[in-house]
């Protein structure tokens, strides 16, 4: 079952519906995988074993009735903390939501149980998706399983993790300011934050609403292609969802992986490379733009001014938004609720105890911080500012995509960090999200996908960034990029981590 968990989650697609396989021997694999290893990574807050063996039952019955599913039904996937699932714990990370059961499914989730993909459990994260490296979460660290006292990235490291560790053939993430894409970069990992508003968010514990994304954490950008489609698409429930289809990703993918970028032009940001660096990362970027130049594109540099602003702007628009989102956490109606010890019991001091008791520092730091940002003197100042800068950065994107296809950069400036370095300098720990954050901002799509490691062994991811709705650009570019990486390395890049357990 060793071979059965390293093939990517197409190849497992594959197998199932030649019937070489069954999904509920594709399913128990990765269970024992969980079993075996997941005690060092702690991708897992909760695994469904049950759940998820009685689906995989379900598609093989059904499969061999002669039913016609979809491509992915039988192939397993893990689903980040922040996304609600109907009958299993959704705690966002958070003490605050210690042991919930929702009693609904997020679209996504709905859309994954309709075509048959089993799902594995809950994966962890930073406390409502407060964070760059999930030493945030509640719950406890996640581990990078290319080196276990390294990060794996925020505040989606569970489930990129999870790909990382071969305890899940594919996976949902959620990106606010990088969270899918900087953990698919320390972790050799694929990861796309889709263009805002086409996967819905219906169903997500919201931290910024005009920020959130939900996507794909994957290990191939096929894989990816053909999970986007699955869970993308018009959300009536979603205000914000785009009534639109989605363009062709996974034809995308698959013209893509040809090799040919003849007449495509890659903007090479200037602002996101350089200075603060890291040597490796930004040697292996420049390596990924001559294997672009090969494959036929023509690459130029675009200046993009007002990204350096971008990071100020972020972390004044998000916490301001999760101040709001996080108010209805108050041990009124739902979650923890704590009384206090003496005095009497008003609604005013339950709710100050319970959110004292349930948030973690980096949540309280942002609540207080947005709060501040809003309050009345400071909003023009402050939040109001933050959006002003927020339309320069949409600006930038627009004469860019004017100019070019996509734009690229390093995914983060820097390989993984080891657990504990930045918990006691916030500022340093933001700045890992200096890259991915303007994408946040403006709407657009990324995508993160691995393109080597750096001096130090550990792996660096390259973004790739397309105008809204032109999701398909990403895929064509990044199967090209990869189909060329994987030639010159002879493998996929996760074949070179440590074996774990």
């Amino acid at each position: 079952m060793t071979d059965l968990i390293r093939l990517s989650a197409a190849a497992l697609a594959e197998k199932l519906r030649a019937g070489e396989v069954s999904s509920v021997e594709v399913t128990q694999a990765y269970l024992d995988r969980i079993a075996a290893v997941d005690g060092a990574v702690h991708a897992y807050l909760h695994v469904s074993a049950d759940e998820a063996l009685a689906t995989a039952r379900d598609v093989d019955e059904r499969r061999t009735a002669g039913e016609e599913l979809h491509p992915l039904a039988g192939v397993p996937i893990a689903v980040k903390d922040v996304v609600v699932t109907e009958g299993i714990p959704s705690t966002a990370g958070s003490k605050i939501l210690e042991g919930w059961i929702p009693p609904y499914d997020a679209t996504l989730v709905e859309r994954i149980k309709a075509a048959g993909l089993p799902i594995l459990g809950k994966t962890n994260m930073d406390e409502f998706a407060m964070g760059s490296s999930t030493e945030h979460s509640a719950y406890g660290n996640t581990h990078n399983p290319w080196d276990l006292e390294r990060i794996p990235g925020g505040s989606g490291g569970g489930s990129a993790a999870a790909l990382a560790s071969f305890t899940a053939p594919l996976a949902i993430g959620t990106d606010t300011g990088g969270s899918i894409r900087q953990p698919g970069a320390v972790t050799g990992t694929v990861g796309v934050k889709p263009t805002y508003g086409s996967v819905s968010r219906y169903g997500l514990i919201a931290l910024a609403s005009s920020l959130d994304q939900a996507g794909p954490v994957t290990r191939t950008v096929l894989d990816s292609a053909l999970l986007h489609e699955l869970i993308g698409g018009h959300d009536p429930r979603d205000s914000t969802s785009i009534p639109e289809p989605l363009p062709p990703l996974v034809d995308a993918a698959r013209a893509g992986a040809q090799g040919d970028l003849s007449g495509v032009r890659v903007g090479v940001v200037t602002q996101l490379q350089g200075e603060g660096y890291q040597a490796g990362v930004q040697a292996r970027f420049d390596e990924s733009l001559d294997l672009l130049r090969a494959a036929g594109a023509e690459v130029v540099e675009v200046s993009c001014p007002h990204f350096e602003y971008a990071l100020a702007a972020y972390y004044l628009i998000l916490p301001a938004e999760a101040s709001s989102n996080l108010a209805k956490f108050d041990g009124m109606r739902f979650g923890l609720r704590v009384e206090p010890s003496e005095g009497p019991l008003t609604a005013e001091r339950v709710m100050a105890a319970t959110r004292g008791a349930g948030f973690g520092d980096e949540v309280k730091r942002r609540i207080i911080l947005g709060t501040y940002a809003l309050s009345a003197g400071y909003y023009d100042a402050y939040y109001g500012s933050a959006q002003k800068v927020r339309t320069l950065i949409q600006q930038d994107f627009a004469a860019a995509f004017d100019q070019v296809d996509v734009l690229v950069s390093p995914t983060a400036p820097t390989t993984a960090f080891k657990l504990g370095e930045k918990l006691d300098d916030p500022l340093s720990m933001y700045l890992n999200d200096v890259a991915t954050i303007p994408a946040n901002l403006a709407g657009v799509p990324g995508m993160s996908i691995p393109n080597g490691l750096s001096d130090d062994g550990l792996p660096v991811g390259f973004q790739i960034l397309a105008p809204a709705k032109a999701d398909d650009r990403l895929y064509r570019v990044g199967a090209a990029l990869e189909a060329a990486l994987e030639n010159a390395w002879g493998g996929p890049l996760l074949d070179r981590a440590p074996e774990l357990g």
